[in-house]
């Protein structure tokens, strides 16, 4: 059966609605999307996992999300079909239905009231979060205790994988992972040592970025695909906070970052002021251990997709020496937010 009449009968039979009209959204690794329109003119979002994806994992991430909802974290409703079920296994495939939310992936840098809305909201979630049973799987930290040897491999992995490819910014590349090298190398034993010996680890988002948040203007409007997974608080902060969209892309990063957090800190007092101090450290770490978006041929991307990674690593670059540069600063100012003060620039 194709996956479009697949679909009908699964929300006819398993859901009790009948669907108008179907379109496929290109985007995930492990599922196929569709946004549907149903014959009384509501509209959903139906996810179609792939035989390779971790049912158990999902079952675990959208029961997460839904435990956030119910504490006003803006995550999508999920449909129960009618065994009272939020995952739905028909013939060797899984599927899950949410409403479709409304808003859409900002593609430009934050602004202030955007940075202090995707605080409030990463603080209630976390701040909610730590309150839920820990996850099994815990997000990786290479970048915490892994020898810098394994990413100086990576980064040869990494030319290799683009000459094999016949990359067009190869020497570019060639000179960006140098410059990485010598980072690893110069900097990461000196940004360790600086670590609190003790990071909170707890269930959370465990990919809070920007293309998983929906907004409208200001107004984060849906927090989408949680990972089932315990990460840092510190780390999942860092990573909103000094978004590399914004950093590379705005003036004022410092200050929208500063804002994001001391609003996290209106919703969750509870991260030790360690943790909070220490999430731009751990994110300027986290960014020289990962190679994410060095090479695209391997994803099989939309040709817009691939471009926008493309664009995302070169981010990434800026990000790191910008980090690199200001993080004394950083750090100080990061030490100074107290919860209620919003941040000061």
């Amino acid at each position: 059966m194709r996956g479009d009449e697949l679909l009908v009968k699964i929300l006819s039979d398993r859901y009790g609605v009948e669907v108008g009209s179907a379109e496929l959204v290109p985007i995930g690794t492990e599922t196929i999307n569709r946004r549907v329109t149903l014959s009384d003119s509501r509209r959903i979002f139906v996810k179609q996992y792939l035989s390779s994806a971790d049912l158990r994992q999902a079952k675990t991430a959208w029961t997460m999300s839904e435990f956030c909802r119910t504490a006003h974290v803006p995550a999508p409703p999920v449909w129960s079909n009618q065994d009272g079920e939020i995952l739905t296994r028909v013939d060797g495939t899984a599927w899950v239905v949410t409403d479709e939310m409304t808003g859409r992936v900002a593609t430009e840098p934050m602004t202030v009231p955007r940075a202090q809305y995707i605080g409030l909201v990463l603080g209630r979630m976390h701040f909610v979060l730590a309150s839920y049973p820990r996850p099994a799987r815990i997000r990786q930290t290479r970048w915490r205790s892994a020898p810098v040897d394994t990413a100086l491999a990576a980064t040869e992995a990494v030319l290799a994988r683009a000459t094999a490819h016949h990359d067009p910014r190869l020497c570019q590349l060639r000179e960006e992972l140098e410059q990485r090298r010598d980072d690893l190398h110069t900097h990461v034993p000196r940004l360790r040592s600086g670590l609190p010996d003790q990071l909170v680890v707890q269930a959370g988002h465990a990919d809070f970025t920007r293309t998983n948040l929906l907004a409208q203007e200001d107004v984060i409007t849906a927090v989408l695909d949680f990972q089932g997974e315990a990460c840092l608080p510190a780390w999942e902060l860092g990573r909103a906070a000094f978004d590399p969209r914004t950093v590379a892309n705005s003036p004022s990063w410092r200050q929208r970052a500063i804002r994001l957090v001391g609003a996290y800190l209106f919703e969750n007092p509870r991260l030790p002021y360690a943790d909070v101090r220490a999430c731009a450290r751990v994110t300027l770490l986290y960014l020289l251990f990962s190679m994410y978006g060095a090479t695209t041929a391997e994803y099989g991307l939309p040709v817009s997709a691939e471009a926008d990674l493309r664009r995302h690593w070169f981010e990434r670059q800026v990000t790191i020496r910008r980090l690199l540069d200001e993080l004394d600063d950083i750090e100080a100012a990061l030490a100074a937010i107290r919860p209620g003060s919003w941040g000061q620039a």
